[in-house]
């Protein structure tokens, strides 16, 4: 049985590969943002074990994981998590820049260096859940996008760092997945939202999936999917 430590859980693809592995028998330990939504992960999962640390703010990571009893090995640790605030870089003030830059970039960073010993003692697979954004950026998606670029870089780096350790890497690269993030920018748009026209979470947990099950021969390095329709 192996054991994958997802951030994300809560909705969306998150929540989809959280099912899939679960239904398979997988052994789940879910980061949760507070001892609230740890609850509310415990019932919705049952038999999954929760962590809880707050990806918003990764300077205090460190501090949570060492009042808590830390998984033995991790055989994959999926970044899924991630926030988006949109604005011209003209609107854009430090807040929200932080906001998505420590979110999205700085925790995965802090969250896989914490877990990097049982990573390494199960020759385990980080995949990081990225987005289109992480190579093209858009006019309004400065903040977004610069934290995704980042976490492909980290991603690279990563890679190369922890192969002689056999610790895989991978990065998803999703267009627009119906979700309450992809929800939440069509407001900010200012435009109708039809989940209908995007990926479905399910889609994207299946390429999940398919990355973290190749056998040890092969590896994903970078892996994009867009809307079929």
């Amino acid at each position: 049985m192996a054991t994958h430590l997802i951030t994300g859980a809560g909705s969306g693809i998150g929540a989809a590969v959280a099912r899939r592995l679960q239904e398979r028998g997988d052994d789940l330990v879910l980061l949760a943002r507070d001892a609230g939504r740890a609850k509310e992960f415990a019932e919705r999962y049952p038999g999954a074990r929760t962590l809880v640390g707050d990806l918003g703010n990764p300077d205090r990571l460190s501090w949570a994981f060492g009042q808590q009893t830390m998984p033995e090995r991790i055989d994959t640790l999926l970044h899924i998590a991630g926030v988006v605030e949109l604005g011209e870089v003209g609107e854009l003030t430090p807040k929200a820049w932080h906001f998505q830059i420590d979110a999205n970039l700085i925790a995965p960073a802090e969250v896989t260096r914490l877990l990097l010993p049982q990573l390494r003692v199960a020759r385990g697979h980080v995949l990081f859940v990225n987005s289109g954004a992480g190579l093209n950026a858009h006019a309004g998606w400065s903040a977004y996008a610069a934290s995704k670029h980042g976490l492909k870089a980290l991603a690279d780096s990563l890679r190369h760092e922890e192969h002689g350790n056999g610790v895989r890497v991978t990065s998803v690269y999703p267009g627009r997945t119906a979700s309450p993030m992809q929800a939440k920018v069509h407001q900010q748009e200012g435009k109708e939202y039809d989940a209908e026209r995007w990926i479905a979470p399910e889609s994207v947990a299946t390429t999940i999936l398919m990355a973290i099950d190749l056998p040890r021969d092969a590896e994903v390095n970078d892996l994009t999917v867009r809307p079929g329709r």
